[in-house]
């Protein structure tokens, strides 16, 4: 074989190889890329049963992915365990009815921002025939004093859920320890809880929301409603890349920033009215929680 042409095959074999691997560089680099892309695109939302039961994640999420940018990957749990994920750095943005278990995670900076976006309230609902005389009740805490003193039967959450965390500050202020077979924790959620009160003809704590979203298949009526003390508070909070840089800290930034927003406070306002003939939540962008309750809860 001629000089010439060993060289050149040695010449193309050398370029193909060359090829080949910068094939190989490019491929690895754009699959090193691609779930990083994937994962700033995903937002990871710690939020309540409520949001969820009440159907209002159903109408808020698709209104914001339609903007193109984020997908919002929702966790529906108890509020104890959406700070938990928080805590974690698990979640990116956080939505919760907790006042009291929110404030540590902005001293300690878990999160890098708390603002209020909506409230409603807490009921006790129960059987229709009220058997613990409950509508006669001035107050919450004494309503959870006659269901303890008629041992008629109580379902509760038993979920460290902001709901549960209500019930059991309402025990505290009727100085009850409650216990034994009239009183039953269920570890699910409001829907859930809701529906086996229904089924056991039994009492339980609920917010107003999923209540009205579910009433229609429960057995349950309010019994004890319009205590200042059942205010049910919900804030958004972005939790810090600074502590956990992992978290989509541009992706909670726009999604607490949404549901701020005039258009999102709107259809908040009105969720619910139209099928309830009710809001099932009051829009509360721009307030304080002090403005609400007066201080501190």
């Amino acid at each position: 074989m001629p000089a010439s042409r060993s060289r050149t095959g040695r010449t193309l074999t050398a370029l193909l190889a060359v090829a080949t691997l910068m094939a190989l560089v490019w491929a690895t680099a754009v699959g090193c890329r691609m779930p990083w892309a994937r994962a700033q695109k995903e937002i990871v939302l710690a939020t309540t049963t409520s949001t969820r039961d009440s159907g209002l994640l159903d109408v808020l999420v698709p209104v914001f992915e339609q903007k193109g940018t984020y997908i919002v990957k929702p966790v529906a749990v108890g509020t104890g365990q959406a700070i938990a994920l928080g805590r974690r750095g698990e979640a990116d943005v956080l939505l919760t009815h907790a006042p009291a278990s929110e404030r540590p995670l902005v001293q300690d900076g878990t999160v890098t921002s708390r603002r209020l976006v909506m409230h409603n309230d807490f009921v006790i609902v129960g059987p229709p025939a009220d058997p613990a005389d409950v509508r006669a009740t001035p107050a919450a805490a004494d309503a959870l004093g006659a269901i303890a003193a008629r041992r008629a039967l109580f379902v509760s959450r038993g979920d460290d859920s902001g709901t549960h965390m209500m019930e059991k500050s309402l025990w505290q202020a009727a100085s009850v320890t409650p216990g034994g077979t009239w009183y039953q924790e269920t570890g699910l959620g409001m829907g859930e809880t809701l529906r086996v009160a229904s089924e056991k003809d039994g009492y339980t704590l609920t917010d107003r929301a999923t209540y009205l979203a579910l009433k229609g298949i429960l057995s349950l009526d309010v019994v004890q409603e319009g205590d200042p003390a059942l205010l049910n508070i919900y804030h958004v909070m972005q939790v810090s890349q600074t502590k956990f840089p992992r978290v989509n800290a541009k992706g909670a930034q726009a999604f607490a920033d949404f549901l701020l927003s005039a258009e999102t406070q709107q259809v908040i306002s009105t969720f619910g009215a139209d099928k309830y003939g009710e809001p099932l939540f009051f829009a509360d962008g721009g307030k304080t929680e002090e403005q609400l309750t007066g201080g501190p809860r």
